[in-house]
């Protein structure tokens, strides 16, 4: 019998988003003999990255640690691309697998092209068409499309956006979104939380909103204008208890906790873990984020979404109507909860199907390198045929 190829395949993870997106991927790839798996951490985020790597089991084969405080964005650009060069020299791998839009993905697509390294692209095509909604993220996207050999576009509407940029069909791939794929591996039948927030959550009558706010867009006047929104939900509604998980950055903190502290019903929670967060949001009756991977999230566990940003790039839940864009301003804001608090029809209408597939985009993904890879010449990249149909 022949020698079995042996494929080396690198993925790269800077944010906890991106752990989580693609720690399925990562199990996936374990699964396969033919295939060295390497996992390489910027840690553009540390502490929210840690979480979810030891929630996994994941172990980092090269960690770059570049996150300092007050970091900036070319801090983050200058530090990643350095210390990401002389590893992917040095591993040389097949492909280079990179997840979503954040500054480490457009350091992994750079450098990856300037070493001829083919690049595969989860979670690729998303779009606002606004170069500044969400910023850097969209841009950073638009960067990778242009650099990736592999595009796993989550949607047909994803993938549609990748053919009117000229992306050849037979490199786009639809598989859903792995998102879900790591959703359904941490909830739990009870949605056992943390004994302080069960504490919290005991009153069965209250009706729980949860949120989450950090977009850069959103840091000063736009974020007062989301926590005005819920001081006035908050007066409005004695039944409504809001846990707002406040993100770790100093700008989000001052902001929330100038404005929320010490109100009554209002708790400000420090960022969950995953698997925990997950299990509160189960529990949740309506959801406020600016977050992208909450609004994938929260069709699945039957949850309104209220989106406080003026665009998003996941359009899919606002066509399907399982989510809003309600923008920033407090009394808009205000005017949306208190439709679907006041009217069960308005909370039913919002309570749609998934569009992220049912939890097999990251075989979807793995077996597509593997085809791809199997007709290729060393560092030559040829299109493939999909071998996915495109979601209904």
């Amino acid at each position: 019998m022949g020698r079995i190829m042996k494929y080396k395949i690198c993925t790269l993870i800077g944010t906890r988003p991106e752990a989580i997106k693609l720690a399925p991927v990562i199990k996936e790839l374990a699964k396969h003999k033919n295939i060295k798996s390497t996992i390489i951490v910027t840690a553009q985020h540390r502490e929210m990255l840690d979480q979810v790597l030891k929630l996994f089991s994941i172990v980092p084969d090269f960690d770059l640690d570049i996150m300092r405080p007050g970091q900036s964005l070319f801090d983050v650009t200058h530090r990643a691309l350095r210390r990401l060069k002389p590893i992917l020299e040095k591993q040389n791998p097949d492909v280079l697998i990179i997840q979503g839009d954040t500054t480490t993905i457009l350091v992994g697509a750079l450098a990856a092209f300037y070493l001829k390294i083919p690049i595969a692209h989860v979670e690729a095509g998303l779009r606002t068409k606004d170069k500044y909604q969400p910023y850097p993220e969209e841009v950073n996207r638009r960067i990778a499309t242009a650099l990736a050999d592999l595009h796993f576009a989550p949607t047909n509407l994803t993938r549609d956006n990748l053919l009117r940029e000229g992306i050849s069909k037979e490199k786009i791939y639809v598989t859903g979104n792995t998102v879900i794929d790591a959703m359904l591996s941490v909830l739990n039948d009870k949605h056992r939380l943390d004994k302080k927030i069960e504490k919290i959550l005991k009153n069965k009558k209250q009706r729980m909103i949860l949120i989450t706010a950090h977009r850069r867009e959103n840091w000063g006047k736009p974020l007062i204008g989301i926590c005005e929104g819920i001081k006035k939900i908050i007066a409005h509604f004695q039944d409504v208890i809001v846990m707002f998980s406040v993100h770790p950055n100093k700008e989000v903190q001052k902001t929330v906790h100038d404005c929320l502290s010490g109100l009554n019903r209002v708790h400000l929670l420090k960022p969950l873990g995953y698997e925990s967060f997950v299990n509160l949001m189960a529990k949740s009756h309506i959801i406020l984020t600016d977050s992208g991977g909450i609004q994938e999230e929260a069709p699945l566990l039957k949850k309104p979404v209220l989106v406080v940003r003026s665009k998003t790039e996941r359009q899919e839940v606002i066509l399907r109507g399982a989510a809003k864009l309600v923008g920033t301003d407090k009394n808009r804001i205000f005017d949306e909860v208190r439709k679907i608090l006041r009217s069960k029809s308005a909370y039913k209408n919002m309570i749609r199907s998934n569009p992220y597939g049912k939890g097999d985009a990251s075989r979807k993904i793995v077996n597509a390198i593997l085809d791809h890879l199997r007709t290729l010449k060393p560092k030559i990249s040829k299109p493939v045929a999909s071998i996915e149909p495109p979601l209904t």
